[in-house]
């Protein structure tokens, strides 16, 4: 069944490791309305499957702020940490196939390794073909083989040659946790998800997902990824950067400046009126094709 004839589902997948700010206000935002504006779903999943990096009481706090900012999904809201049996079902089929392997390497032993592209150290194959003697398998690998092609709604045709650029790459870490790329695309081809609506800085990963999406014979969604809204230092905003939550904005002024960063030019009053207009006005003038084909851009002052 093709893409056009499954309807549009659409998502939005936060991560709970701090509350949500400017930046994941403006994934949250294109994603939703590129969905309503084609009558397709928007559903909601809480990305916590790693389980290190997740912040106590971040995941309510977001299904809060978006509530708050008068975000509606569809379905109940997914979540990761409760999917590990699907996980390691993927995990057992690309075993199986031949096409995931065991790894004992530390991250030690590959620090004088090359450089991805997405500036992490591309796997130098040393298990490729069989554990060490006296070694233990710590994690598992994808076998990442062949070029991947795609046309990105906003940023145009991507291509990545996944040996070159990326080398084997990880689905299940050496603390036993399952990598974020296996989890996405479980988890999307387990919700119908035809479109994918992001930010750029997960670009990167596309190549590696819709890899997996072949070796699991799961359908390959759309992609469309969003500016990164950065600060003035052009550092993506994040708990790490100490973006702002959102929450100290009026939602009206918050979603008006994500409308203006995401190039649909609302009328500069829409920032002081009424939810329920501002949410007319950007489902009735939203453009997909007016958003920025940019990588990143500097977040906006507003208050």
């Amino acid at each position: 069944m093709s893409l056009a004839e499954r309807g549009y589902t659409g998502r939005f997948a936060p991560s709970p490791s701090g509350p949500l700010h400017f930046g994941s206000l403006v994934a949250a935002l294109g994603s939703y309305l590129e969905a309503r504006c084609k009558d397709g779903r928007w559903l909601l999943r809480i990305e916590d499957v790693d389980s290190p990096r997740t912040v106590p009481g971040a995941a309510d706090a977001i299904l809060s702020t978006l509530d708050r900012h008068g975000f509606e999904w569809d379905g109940e809201v997914v979540w990761q940490s409760r999917r590990t049996e699907a996980y390691a079902a993927a995990l057992e089929q690309l075993r199986a196939a031949g096409h995931a392997f065991p790894c004992a390497c530390t991250r030690r032993e590959m620090a004088d390794s090359a450089l991805a592209r997405d500036g992490s150290r591309r796997y130098p194959g040393t298990c490729r073909d069989g554990l060490p003697p006296g070694r233990s398998a710590r994690a598992w690998r994808i076998r990442a083989e062949g070029i991947i092609r795609f046309d990105d709604a906003i940023q145009g045709p991507q291509q990545e040659d996944l040996a070159r650029d990326v080398g084997d790459y990880v689905v299940l870490r050496a603390d036993g946790l399952f990598a974020y790329q296996l989890a996405v695309v479980v988890d999307d081809a387990a919700a119908g998800i035809t479109h994918v609506v992001r930010g750029a800085d997960l670009l990167h990963s596309t190549a590696r997902q819709i890899y997996l999406q072949k070796l699991l014979g799961a359908t390959i969604p759309a992609y469309a990824h969003l500016p990164v809204a950065t600060n003035a230092a052009a550092e993506k905003l994040s708990k790490q950067t100490l973006a702002r939550a959102i929450d100290a904005h009026p939602p009206a002024a918050a979603l008006t400046a994500a409308l203006t960063f995401l190039g649909q030019h609302p009328p500069t009053d829409l920032a002081s009126a009424p939810l329920s207009e501002v949410w007319s006005w950007a489902r009735t003038h939203w453009q997909r094709e007016h958003v920025p084909r940019l990588h990143h851009a500097i977040a906006p002052e507003f208050t």
